[in-house]
């Protein structure tokens, strides 16, 4: 479907067609009418689906009409990160540059001309602010920010918020916004946790489920199969002869993360670390030097990893199995991207089996199981309890193993 298809003011259409936007993704033909009739929403999308327009364009779209009072808070949008709420202010101004709608967004930082800045637009009432929980409760606490003429509350990746503990700072924030008004609800999953919090605070939402895609067939997928102290000592031979130019290593925790890029530091290898208990200066600087090439290989969780945006990652290791597909395909998709090549390896302990296999099952195949080295000692047996004896095994052959020549061998396997 394209834009022009739907109930869009010309001012709208006008910014589209400026910044060359034609064609509809599927996200944003099923969300903008609903959002357009003044219904509540749920939305599960994954990031790269095109849900951030398809939250700005209807919203604007209403502002624009010149209908809502002036000089006043209009629509409130949380993010979870600086990142994302600076991703998502940079489309705002794109999409509303033809329009009289006026933006802050409101999130961390150590220079104090920004908390200025911020309480600025707050004050005189920016029609959207684009705000991380954190920094706007810190702006309400200090009690000059006005919500009560909200129409507009939106989440933007609410999974994650929750996953980086803003439950309460979300619901203290609700406390402040008018009964009536319009909620939009974006994530990338539906665990239990996020249907409750749409119970709380959505009204007879409209519900939209996008299937997970399936990860893109360039990714070469491999896994080993392996107890969790042998982990660290199949990295240490991945890398013997060469590090890739940009490495991901997935864990479960920020624990750890510390634990996994200490050991790797041992190793000698230029190794940083990404997780919620470093200050956004040192996250941003962590970044620029990853993205530099400075340091080749980042050790991340999930949480913080959401936001990285580098199109040349050529390696992701997932040091832990992922919970569920939906994180598995986000994983693996960071690499291959802008038309490059890309390996996904996962380490499966016995305690992974079950769910490695869950995520086997939704590919509909058998990733291929790498031998462990030879120094390692021998593997389990792959056996997981949903489909016993149906994995295959852990083929203990021993064989010499570095990152170069099972690269070579894996490109000509069928995954």
């Amino acid at each position: 479907m394209k834009f022009s298809e739907l109930e869009l003011e010309d001012t709208v259409l006008e910014a589209l067609e400026s910044m060359r936007f034609d064609e509809c993704t599927p996200i944003q033909e099923q969300a903008i009418p609903i959002i357009l009739q003044g219904k509540d929403l749920i939305a599960v999308a994954q990031t790269g689906t095109g849900k951030t327009a398809a939250f700005l364009l209807p919203i604007l779209n209403n502002l624009s009409r010149g209908e809502h009072q002036q000089d006043v808070i209009n629509c409130v949008i949380m993010s979870p990160t600086r990142e994302l709420a600076q991703q998502i202010d940079q489309q705002m101004e794109g999409f509303s540059y033809f329009m009289p709608v006026s933006s802050v967004p409101v999130y961390g930082g150590n220079d104090g001309s920004l908390f200025e800045q911020q309480k600025k637009g707050l004050t005189l009432g920016a029609d959207v602010v684009i705000a991380t929980p954190g920094r706007l409760i810190s702006h309400l606490n200090l009690g000059y920010v006005d919500l009560s003429h909200v129409s507009y509350f939106i989440l933007d990746e609410a999974d994650r918020m929750l996953d980086m503990g803003f439950s309460e700072d979300i619901m203290q924030i609700v406390k402040y916004l008018p009964k009536e008004r319009q909620t939009i609800m974006f994530s990338a999953t539906m665990p239990t946790k996020i249907q409750h919090l749409a119970k709380t605070i959505l009204n007879n939402p409209s519900e939209i489920k996008l299937s997970v895609s399936k990860p893109a067939e360039k990714i070469v997928q491999a896994a080993y199969v392996c107890y969790e102290r042998q982990k660290l000592g199949i990295v240490q031979s991945l890398f013997v002869e060469e590090v890739p130019e940009k490495v991901i290593i997935f864990v479960s925790s920020k624990i750890k993360v510390k634990e996994v890029t200490r050991a790797l530091k041992t190793m000698k290898l230029n190794v940083g670390e990404m997780h919620s208990d470093l200050e956004q200066s040192q996250r941003e600087s962590i970044m620029r030097e990853f993205k530099s090439g400075r340091i080749n290989i980042l050790v991340a969780t999930d949480i913080v990893a959401r936001g990285i945006d580098i199109d040349d990652i050529r390696l992701v290791i997932n040091f832990d199995v992922p919970h569920d597909s939906e994180d598995y395909v986000h994983r693996i998709g960071r690499t291959a991207r802008a038309n490059n090549d890309g390996v996904a390896i996962t380490f499966v302990s016995e305690k992974e089996q079950t769910n490695f296999k869950n995520i086997e099952n939704f590919l509909e195949k058998d990733i291929y199981k790498i031998p462990i080295p030879e120094n390692l000692g021998e593997a389990p047996e792959y056996a997981p309890k949903t489909n016993r004896g149906g994995g295959g095994s852990a083929n203990r052959g021993r064989k010499k193993n570095n990152f170069r020549k099972k690269k070579e061998t894996r490109s000509n396997r069928p995954v």
